[in-house]
């Protein structure tokens, strides 16, 4: 069973966070979070954004990104930038591997990015927009890791249960 791991470096904003946890529960994916973090996790917006499956998620925090690398050795991380090489769909995502994004003001630090640039990946986008919102860029990437591994641990039976469609 492919078990993805969605990693966020110091994220800002509650609601996105929260949204992305909603995310995670409902693909069965860890989260982790690297501090400084822009909000406590116990807030009520954050809690809000994930409803009441927050207390289900997978998630793991880490003092900084060294913490991060010193307690998931050889990880397999890629680097989710506006500035990758490749795109999100140029990629193959392993079982386990680590798809990490960065805040919602700056992104992933360059330091970081330029000692990884063969594992950055982008979402393309047109014109001279900046970037999209996270919780949409971890959905979008997180999908397709799932795409790429069957969906292997997930519903899809094409059962409609509650609603019949017209």
């Amino acid at each position: 069973m492919a078990k993805l791991n969605i990693v966020l470096h110091e994220p800002e904003i509650p609601a996105n966070t929260g949204n992305i946890g909603r995310t995670c529960v409902a693909t069965g994916t860890r989260l982790h979070l690297i501090e400084p973090l822009g909000f406590h996790l116990s807030e009520k917006a954050i809690k809000r954004s994930g409803m009441d499956y927050w207390k289900n998620l997978d998630v793991t925090t880490y003092l900084n990104y060294e913490d991060f690398l010193r307690r998931n050795p050889g990880a397999k991380i890629y680097y989710a930038t506006t500035k990758g090489p490749r795109t999100y769909v140029d990629v193959a995502y392993e079982e386990d591997c680590f798809i990490m994004f960065g805040k919602e003001s700056g992104g992933i630090p360059e330091e970081i990015l330029l000692e990884n640039q063969e594992n950055c990946v982008r979402i393309p986008m047109v014109g001279e927009i900046r970037s999209l919102n996270l919780s949409n860029a971890v959905a979008i990437v997180l999908y397709e890791a799932l795409r790429q591994n069957q969906f292997d641990h997930m519903q899809l039976d094409g059962q409609l249960t509650k609603y019949d469609w017209k």
